[in-house]
């Protein structure tokens, strides 16, 4: 299951006002907790074997899924985690970084990886345009929707 997916699953369950969503296949497990229409209580891909895990804090879900946000006052647009992991840069420590400040990217290009469970996800821009600032440093956690770059959009 990649990214798109479970931000499907998040919008059919706003759609279908469902406050749980739960999903096991052979060595995979996610569990989906909604609260109200901004609150998402938990997005957790776990391993089938694991423990149940408590709830990180409400974060606000995204207005547009596969959209990057738009940042009011300079009109950059901002490309945001959509998950909790750990925030790479490269695909590993001794390659080089998939984009740099004045990099162009476009919806398909790769701007990082996000490690969450041990599964590596890789996260493309969805938007077209020049990288005008990297707000997240490499190797650190990040939160579900967290703004990891900036954008200008072409």
């Amino acid at each position: 299951m990649d990214i798109k997916d479970i931000k499907k699953i998040v919008e059919l369950m706003k759609e279908h006002d469902l406050t749980k969503f739960e999903l096991e296949e052979e060595a995979f497990r996610i569990a989906l907790v909604r609260g109200s229409e901004d609150e998402v209580k938990m997005v957790s891909p776990l391993p089938a074997a694991a423990p149940s895990m408590p709830a990180p804090a409400p974060a606000p879900a995204p207005a547009e899924p596969a959209a990057p946000a738009a940042s009011a006052d300079d009109g950059l647009v901002e490309i945001k985690s959509p998950i909790v992991g750990t925030f790479y840069r490269s695909s590993s420590p001794d390659s080089e970084a998939f984009v740099g400040v004045g990099q162009q990217v476009d919806k398909d290009t790769v701007v990082c990886i996000i490690e969450a469970m041990k599964v590596m996800n890789e996260i493309k821009a969805d938007v077209k345009g020049v990288i005008t600032e990297i707000l997240v440093e490499n190797a650190t956690p990040v939160m579900f929707d967290q703004p990891l770059f900036k954008v200008k959009p072409q």
